[in-house]
């Protein structure tokens, strides 16, 4: 029991590393290849500072906006926010919505 207890907080607080998940290296390639980087971040963190070229869609915007800022659903995207736990939901929101190439900065900006 305690070890299932110690996985399920190990997995929260420390989770590891997704296929979808990729570190700074692939984010500067990724870019490079003109991939659109999504911070989600709210407004007023992306104005205190963001990735460049970054356009800001907050989380809670996602359902909204990305089909009217981003059409095309084989476009490389990469989510990020400051840790990594908004980009994962706005990650899984834009799964969901048939986009196909969606990757989440792992940790978010704590990497950067």
């Amino acid at each position: 029991m305690i070890d299932k207890i110690k996985s399920i907080i190990k997995k929260k607080w420390n989770r590891e590393i997704d296929e979808k998940d990729i570190e700074l290296e692939e984010l500067k390639k990724l870019q490079k290849e003109g991939a659109m980087i999504v911070d989600v971040r709210s407004p007023q963190e992306y104005r205190e500072g963001h990735i460049d070229g970054a356009i800001s869609i907050p989380e809670y915007e996602i359902k909204k906006e990305i089909e009217n800022r981003i059409p095309d659903k084989n476009k490389n995207i990469v989510v990020y926010c400051s840790s990594g736990g908004r980009s994962k939901k706005a990650q899984k929101q834009l799964k969901k919505l048939g986009y196909n190439q969606v990757y989440n900065l792992y940790n978010g900006l704590i990497n950067y």
